[in-house]
């Protein structure tokens, strides 16, 4: 599933686009990308102002990620299919998506948490696959999904949300603990896959229709 190419001057890692991650990948793009068209078209941004918005969410984390793995071609570079679905995505949302609608919140977060899921994954294979440890490939999954989240709340000038007491980082980490718990009893790629992204999905669901949140830390004296 993943393509690996090595010489003195270059470390391209892309995924096959025939592999079901591919697929995983592309679903995380699409669902970021219109979660930062959303929010973007809700704060009145123009055309192109809602589209910069969906594209520095969907493809934000994973060039950071990229950048601190040295592993370049970055991969919207590499494939220009990455920028066509975002545009196209974030179009249709602009056309058909109205900006006062009382769903605006519930269609946020459930883009958010398919791209939660999604992008979690991608971002643990993609560390696993360069050789870090599983701490870093853990972080490096959390930073996939959380740095486009945070650029797109800066520029809506919204609160991000990774910096609320909500579950959000908590299920990403959860997933990608059971990714590995999973992938060394020598589960199925394909089985560990979907178990990771639906383990966060519902925690994150859970999370939203519960209420779940972190208390803060208080001292009382």
């Amino acid at each position: 599933m993943l393509a690996i190419a090595l010489n003195p001057a270059t470390l391209i890692t892309t995924f096959d686009p025939g592999s079901l991650i591919y697929l995983f990948d592309m679903i995380g793009i699409v669902a970021c990308s219109i979660s930062g068209t959303i929010l973007a078209k809700h704060k009145k941004f123009d055309v192109f102002g809602c589209l910069l918005v969906s594209i520095v969410t969907a493809i934000g984390g994973g060039t950071v990620r990229d950048v601190i793995l040295n592993r370049h071609p970055l991969f919207w570079m590499v494939d220009m299919s990455y920028l066509t679905v975002i545009t196209i995505s974030s179009l249709v949302m602009q056309i058909f998506f109205h900006p006062n609608s009382k769903r605006v919140n519930k269609f946020l977060r459930l883009s958010d948490t398919i791209g939660l899921s999604a992008f979690t994954l991608i971002g643990i294979k993609v560390a696993d696959s360069m050789g870090t440890n599983v701490p870093v490939a853990l972080l490096l999954g959390v930073i996939t999904i959380i740095v486009g989240g945070i650029i797109r709340d800066m520029i809506c000038n919204e609160i991000p949300l990774v910096l609320q007491q909500e579950i959000y980082i908590t299920a990403a980490l959860t997933g990608g603990i059971l990714y590995f718990a999973l992938h060394n009893l020598g589960v199925r790629d394909w089985v560990t896959d979907i178990a990771t992204m639906s383990t966060i999905f519902t925690l994150r669901m859970l999370a939203i229709r519960y209420d779940w949140q972190f208390p803060t830390l208080e001292w009382k004296y």
